[in-house]
């Protein structure tokens, strides 16, 4: 299994050899249009943008169902990969600064069947140059493939899974899933049932993730650190893990979530 991730030395080499198309997904949660901000005043050169709320989200709901970041249908991520300038049979390399963006485009992408890899370590571990502004359009011609199947399950899947004793891991850092603060949601605490893994911690994998017997679940707030530990553990050579992508949020809008204590 080639890993999900790729490093600093090998993108340079195929950026250097224009063989990669690099995506900047860097985004600021809360603040829409920080991430493309962030990408005018420097990129890696020759990147496009992929923008976690206008490309790899559908708008939130009323209801809220679905969670704060509901997945893209797909004609919409087709059109969005394709405006971005996005090219077939060209490698994708991802990376944004640490808080899940890429992850998010990777798991989003593999989901409709395109693979690519995420830069290890985000862009301050990419060692050349930087340009600023913005590129000019590219009509891409990305085509999506086949819908991945069993990597992605809803609230009553995660239900029906704890029940089964199955692994579920809340992503999110300590204090939000103890419940003692949560600056986005209606309700604080977790999944009765999970084990806290935050996605940044060096020891949130353990050797019960990989040995687990069925396929685990990973949630977060609304999707996307959730995605960057499905890439972690895929990096690690587990590929199975399915994502809740509606998490804490949309949990809270079924009315499944019991305030913290």
């Amino acid at each position: 299994m080639t890993s999900p991730m790729i490093d600093p030395d090998e993108l340079a080499n195929l950026h250097a050899a224009a063989a990669v198309q690099v995506v900047d997904c860097r985004f600021r949660l809360g603040e829409h249009g920080a991430g493309r901000l962030l990408f005018a005043e420097g990129h890696i050169p020759g990147a496009r943008y992929l923008d976690l709320d206008d490309d790899l989200s559908a708008p939130m709901r009323e209801d809220r169902l679905g969670g704060r970041h509901p997945l893209p249908e797909r004609d919409a991520l087709a059109d969005s990969v394709r405006a971005a300038g996005l090219r077939a049979g060209v490698p994708i390399a991802l990376y944004d600064d640490g808080t899940g963006g890429a992850a998010r485009a990777w798991w989003v992408l593999r989901h409709h069947g395109v693979e690519s890899r995420v830069l290890r370590g985000g862009i301050a571990a990419w060692g050349g140059p930087l340009e600023t502004g913005d590129p000019a359009p590219l009509a891409g011609d990305l085509e999506l493939g086949s819908v991945r199947t069993g990597d992605l399950v809803d609230a009553a899947d995660v239900q029906a899974a704890l029940v089964r004793s199955v692994l579920v891991m809340d992503a999110r850092a300590p204090e939000r899933y103890r419940g003692e603060v949560e600056p986005m949601d209606p309700v604080a605490g977790h999944i009765p049932g999970a084990v806290n893994a935050p996605f940044n911690a060096p020891d949130a994998v353990g050797p019960e993730v990989l040995a687990a017997d069925e396929a685990p679940i990973a949630y977060c707030g609304s999707g996307v650190t959730a995605a960057a530990l499905v890439l972690r553990i895929a990096d690690l050579g587990r590929d199975d893990v399915r994502l809740y992508a509606g998490s804490w949020s949309d949990w809270c809008a079924r009315g499944l979530a019991e305030p913290a204590g």
